[in-house]
């Protein structure tokens, strides 16, 4: 079957729909399903493909695209500010690992260059495992996830003279090329993709909208990335660093998000084909011929990285322990590079066939015991959930403001903000500890506390305020405040943020003066559309106000009978029949005004 490539192609399509769906519904994600499925699929299982090297090498093209969107995401002003978390963490992580790694290799009899290379490459973690799990959890853009992202574009760039350093280190002969001639090509390769990354390659993609087809934007942003890629293997570097990098030259041009959706799909299912060729590549039959020692090796992998990430997280990190901790669990495995590292080692005769074979299997079941240690560890942190800040509520300043504000997120902060411009005192309450601690050092006058507790409302001097203002997100809870506040302050005028309809119906109950907090932004894109579309500014400005006159109307009536259902679907119908003939009648007597004056000319 293997030498049909349709069939494989179906085979490889048919194991991700049916594994990775099975894995994701019992909570073990997409990465520990596609490499269930290639090992199911490799030689040492079913034997659908019988050679896992051929498949891996060129599903390496879907972590040079992830390499790439990553990229489009870091702007080089961005990556320059990231520069002490990618070379002081990474660094830090890297030199450490592979010192604590070679070390176990001395003990077990290698000598110190074998030793040196296998505790590099082992310190090396998976850019593709890494982060997909990162992303499936949403965790890219917490601590744990930029910390991890940083140490990874680091191992990145310091795959690239390892694999260049191993043959120097071994007893295999030397290049006949001088040392200097490689450097040149590779900053030749460098400078080659920045030059193409900021003016080629933007002319090609200005080419490609103007001619107006959607297969030449396609073309043009799979071009860039392989392109890139190839530029850079051809000088002994990284194809991922080349992709990386045009990918970062690119991030600040105006096809940035064109040329991402391009890219998304391929990357995607060329991924999903580069872990099952991971499942393919682990050895079943060594582990089952040598389990305990691979297993332990195993272990001691994933224990002496996260002991390692754990500590870098804590100390030069400032991360709390539970970010630390998630910083482990997902960094902790070995990574694609080991196998290419592992494979010159062999060449270079500092290390024979059959210590490969077992370094690979135990960075492959690195790889696929990763997926349930991130699981392991969010259950440790579930069951032993942050405590509450010790602090019941912050001290207050004297006086007497003219506004309350509770909750300082987004939509709370533009709110502060005018009344900062307006000199307005106030007081803004926010029950997030973390968000206090953080908008205080930009000089914001926020405290915390719960603005649900009738002693903390006091102590913000509630009593002698003309407004209050519920700012809060959860729909819950800015309920509970806007019940406590008309309670103990009957006679205080309360504006409340709502999310949608209901939440407003239920805050009108409480006497709220409420805000629809998508309703405007709404509107405002609606005009601006109406302009768009031909409409004259003074009308389309008269068609937004009418709406919202009539919106408003609807929802003072609506609320009600908002708990009758039936009630209300009648009276939606009959709402949307009262605004198309409120508009038709407004076109109608526009054109009776504009024949008025063409007769009057």
């Amino acid at each position: 079957m293997h030498g049909d490539g349709l069939q494989l192609a179906l085979v490889f399509l048919l194991a991700a729909v049916i594994a990775v769906p099975l894995f994701k519904r019992f909570g073990l994600g997409a990465v520990l399903g596609y490499l269930a499925a290639g090992v199911v699929l490799g030689p040492f299982g079913a034997k659908v493909v019988p050679d896992a090297a051929p498949v891996l090498t060129a599903s390496e093209i879907g972590v040079v695209m992830m390499l790439f969107v990553i990229g489009l995401e870091l702007s080089p002003a961005r990556l320059w500010v990231m520069r002490r978390p990618v070379f002081g963490m990474g660094g830090l992580q890297v030199l450490l690992s592979g010192l604590a790694l070679g070390g176990i290799g001395l003990m077990v009899g290698l000598g110190w260059k074998a030793a040196l290379v296998v505790g590099l490459a082992l310190a090396l973690s998976s850019t593709a495992v890494s982060l997909q799990l990162l992303s499936e959890r949403k965790a890219l853009n917490t601590e744990h996830g930029r910390t991890g992202f940083a140490i990874l574009l680091f191992q990145d760039i310091a795959a690239i003279p390892l694999i260049a350093a191993v043959p120097l280190l071994g007893a295999a002969a030397a290049s006949p090329d001088p040392i200097w001639h490689d450097v040149l090509k590779a900053v030749g390769a460098i400078a080659a993709v920045v030059i193409g990354g900021r003016v080629l390659l933007r002319q090609l993609f200005r080419l490609a909208a103007r001619i107006g087809v959607p297969e030449m934007l396609t073309a043009s942003a799979l071009f860039a990335v392989l392109g890139a890629g190839w530029v850079m293997h051809l000088a002994g570097l990284s194809m991922g660093l080349g992709a990386f990098l045009a990918g970062v030259l690119l991030a600040d041009s105006e096809f940035r998000h064109e040329i991402e959706s391009q890219i998304e799909p391929f990357k995607g299912l060329l991924l999903g084909l580069f872990f099952m060729a991971v499942g393919m590549s682990i050895d079943l039959k060594l582990i089952a011929a040598e389990p305990g020692l691979i297993v332990l090796g195993t272990c001691a992998l994933l224990l002496v990285k996260s002991l390692v990430l754990f500590g870098i997280g804590l100390r030069p990190g400032g991360m709390g322990w539970r970010e630390a901790l998630q910083l482990g669990a997902v960094m902790a495995l070995g990574g694609e590079f080991a196998f290419v590292v592992l494979s010159e080692a062999v060449k270079a005769r500092l290390i024979d066939d059959v210590l490969q074979n077992r370094l690979i299997a135990i960075v492959g079941l690195s790889m696929a015991l990763t997926p349930l240690s991130v699981i392991a560890a969010s259950r440790v942190l579930r069951a032993h959930p942050d405590r509450a800040p010790a602090r019941e509520f912050d001290a207050m300043p004297s006086g007497h403001p003219q506004v309350i504000l509770a909750g300082f997120g987004r939509f709370g902060q533009i709110v502060a903000r005018m009344l900062v411009a307006q000199k307005i005192p106030f007081v803004a309450l926010e029950t997030d500890a973390k968000q206090v601690d953080f908008m205080r050092r930009f000089g914001n006058a926020i405290y915390y506390g719960d603005p649900a507790r009738p002693d903390l409302l006091r102590s913000a001097g509630a009593a002698h305020a003309k407004l209050f203002i519920n700012a809060i997100d959860s729909a819950e809870a800015n309920v509970r405040v806007t019940r406590v506040v008309r309670r103990l302050y009957p006679d205080m005028r309360i504006f409340a943020r709502a999310h949608d309809r209901r939440h407003a119906w239920q805050l009108m109950d409480l006497g709220a003066e409420v805000t629809r907090e998508t309703f405007a932004s709404g509107l405002e894109m609606g005009r601006d559309v109406l302009i768009a579309l031909g409409m004259s500014e003074e009308q389309a400005t008269q068609r937004v106000q009418k709406f919202r006159l009539h919106d408003e109307e609807l929802l003072a009536t609506q609320h009600l009978i908002y708990d009758d259902e039936a009630a209300l679907l009648e009276s939606a119908k009959q709402a949307r029949s009262e605004l198309e003939q409120l508009f038709e009648a407004d076109v109608e007597e526009q054109t009776q005004a504009a024949s008025d004056e063409t007769r009057a000319k």
